[in-house]
């Protein structure tokens, strides 16, 4: 199957353009060996299959973060045919440095001039033909959210001979003739001894080390000696004057092929000037979170509420049901309280979750969520944090374990590793079904703003903890922050929902792989029958909750069915609204689990609860995700060890100060 690979800087379209080719044919997983996310889709066409893989945004293709190097590595393993490069037309000085890159490694390249409306907007004409002159490439116009231009994309890139005469890039006498000497001593020859020679005067670690250069001393000499004779002849390193080269054609290919008319202050700007104020911008960016929140119950609590009923009502039939055909008792209570008490539970909160997911996926495509992200910067900095860190927080909104994997694009090693321990502060989607349960027992008045202070708890323990671990654990000064602010657009109702869809779909597949089976074992040992003197509990699930719940006494919710719920939890946050739910389904016959909680807690202990869910250890499979990017057990048990504590101690803080205050 013919492969074709998109390649882009962040924001210039190309997740748009994959969504076009693919529609809902995608795959997402891992890249071999690492944990940066992979998209794969089909792209069916005139009855032949073709592979598309949307490589990580980048804006070039160097060795300083894991998305620049996952990129550059996947095009150097030649598993791609073609290479499509995807071009925000609004930006295309910037995003041509990528362009030149590509054609230095001498691959099949097209490029799409995407976004080409919003170009001629702002007063941006290109000539796609001395463009393509100029580039030696075939260049194609698209407008990815209406599909505009796609199908030339597509015919061009599915052509068996592409027409392509690449530009012959020169980096001048001085640099060219050190090129030609370190060639020489090269024994390899990926893509070409030329670009190796390139890559290793610019000083790329992962070159390097797949040329071997520190086990042949001869290369080594040569390439110091080359960096040498560079600096002494053009004053700088050799690897800026690549760089200053590239700028250079850059602007000259410009000068032919794009002109602009005088541009008046855009939509974009003007609203800037607001949300990204140094004073309004925090303020507003809260207040938009807020009414996030309170749309989230606003439309989803009712619908939550239809399906809640719907799952008991065909849960009482189903036992019922096998009530008539005689089926044991102990059977009857695993399946009914397992799957319906349990998994019926959980899956009542999805439209709750869907909700979110489709505001904040309108918030993110309309550009507006890049803003909230230089907005906090600013604070970032002051805490000795790098910008970048809070992006990888925006997206643990959605789930830690992306969020994790997102510190990948930061460049050094103290900035990844605050930014993978303080994460799992940030509340994930899993969690919101356990504050929708509380919430709706004790919060109905105030729903938008007790959901809003849980995830504003969250990030401000994260804030606090980054900025005592850059005190302590990771001293050195942070790294700076470069971000694009893209044009605000109308979000791409397709878009949304497949951002929602995906959500909804990876809740509804854990609710099945992982809750349902817990829910069975759980299910089996509540009606597991033991008896113990002096014992309040008369199951085994019981006894092993009464063992735990005395640790969790001092927050007031020392109760086996809490302490087993919070447990289950390590596995999978979604399981604590299940537990419950099986676990309280005998409290009360016909009782639903929001009357059972009703009866269990307080309004204290609720929020007490609420904030050990936030705060805790984060479920198993974001654990793995910290293995896996720290490659060390000792700093994955730290982060589950250290987030378990501190949960505990904010916990029995609101609760025994809420006790003294009288509430």
């Amino acid at each position: 199957m013919k492969s074709i690979a998109l390649a882009g800087n962040p924001n210039s379209g190309k997740t748009s353009l994959f969504n076009t080719l693919t529609g809902s044919k995608q795959h997402v997983g891992n890249w071999p060996g690492v944990t940066v996310e992979k998209k794969e889709g089909i792209l069916k066409y005139k009855g032949i299959d073709y592979k598309i893989i949307d490589l990580p945004g980048t804006y070039s293709l160097g060795a300083y973060s894991e998305d620049e190097i996952i990129g550059r590595n996947y095009i150097l393993s030649g598993e791609s045919d073609i290479v499509i490069n995807v071009i925000d037309s609004t930006n295309i000085e910037r995003n041509l440095y990528l362009t030149l890159q590509l054609l230095e490694m001498n691959i099949k390249v097209i490029l799409a001039l995407n976004m080409m409306d919003l170009a001629k907007n702002k007063n941006i004409f290109i000539d796609k033909k001395k463009l393509s002159k100029e580039l030696g490439i075939p260049v194609v116009e698209t407008i990815a959210l209406n599909s505009n231009g796609v199908k030339d994309l597509i015919e061009e890139a599915v052509k068996e001979n592409i027409n392509r005469n690449p530009l012959d890039i020169s980096y001048g006498e001085d640099i060219e003739k050190e090129l030609e000497i370190i060639s020489e001593k090269i024994d390899i020859n990926l893509v070409s001894k030329r670009w190796l020679a390139l890559k290793l005067i610019e000083n790329d670690s992962y070159i390097e080390e797949i040329t071997k250069v520190s086990e042949n001393k001869d290369l080594k000499n040569t390439i110091e000696s080359a960096k040498k004779r560079i600096e002494e002849k053009l004053g700088f390193e050799g690897e800026m004057e690549v760089v200053n080269k590239r700028y250079d054609i850059i602007s000259n290919i410009i000068s032919k092929a794009v002109k602009r008319e005088e541009e008046t202050e855009s939509l974009s700007d003007k609203i800037d000037k607001i949300v990204t104020n140094k004073y309004l911008g925090l303020p507003i960016f809260a207040g938009v979170m807020f009414i996030l929140y309170q749309l989230t119950f606003f439309i989803g609590a009712g619908l939550q509420e239809f399906v809640d009923e719907t799952i008991s009502q065909i849960g009482e039939r189903v036992a019922e049901y096998l009530g008539t055909l005689n089926t044991p008792e102990i059977f009857t209570n695993i399946f009914v309280d397992g799957v319906f008490g349990g998994v019926g539970a959980v899956l009542s909160f999805l439209p709750l979750i869907m909700t979110m997911y489709l505001l904040i996926g309108l918030l993110e495509d309309s550009g507006y969520m890049a803003r909230a992200a230089y907005v906090m910067d600013r604070l970032m900095r002051k805490l000795g944090l790098h910008g970048k860190t809070f992006v990888s927080m925006l997206v643990s909104v959605g789930c830690n374990v992306p969020g994790i994997m997102a510190t990948r694009t930061l460049d050094n090693k103290k900035d990844r590793m605050i930014a993978i321990l303080i994460n799992p502060f940030v509340s994930c989607g899993a969690r919101l079904p356990i504050y929708a349960l509380f919430i709706s027992a004790f919060f109905e008045k105030n729903r938008g703003l007790i959901l809003f202070s849980i995830y504003a708890l969250g990030i401000i323990m994260a804030l606090i903890m980054g900025k005592l671990f850059s005190k302590t654990l990771f001293k050195g000064e942070p790294s700076y922050f470069v971000m694009e602010l893209p044009n605000y657009k109308i979000p791409s109702i397709k878009n949304v929902l497949l951002l929602m869809w995906d959500k909804a779909g990876a809740f509804l597949k854990k609710a099945g792989v992982v809750i349902l089976p817990m829910m069975i074992v759980l299910a089996f040992l509540s009606n597991f029958p033991i008896s113990i003197e002096g014992s309040e509990v008369d199951s085994l699930l019981g006894l092993i909750g009464s063992f735990i719940a005395p640790i969790f006494a001092p927050a007031g919710f020392g109760t086996w069915q809490a302490s087993i719920a919070l447990i289950t939890g390590i596995l999978a946050k979604e399981t604590v609204v299940g537990t419950m739910g099986l676990t309280y389904a005998g409290v009360e016959e016909g009782a639903t689990v929001v009357a059972a909680i009703q009866g269990a807690f307080t309004p204290l202990s609720a929020m007490s609860f609420m904030v050990m869910s936030l705060l805790y250890t984060p479920c198993l499979v974001a654990l793995g995700a910290i293995k896996r990017e720290t490659n060390s057990w000792k700093w994955t048990l730290f982060a589950g060890g250290y987030t378990f504590l501190i949960a505990w101690i904010m916990s029995v803080l609101i609760y025994q100060i809420g006790s003294l205050l009288g509430y």
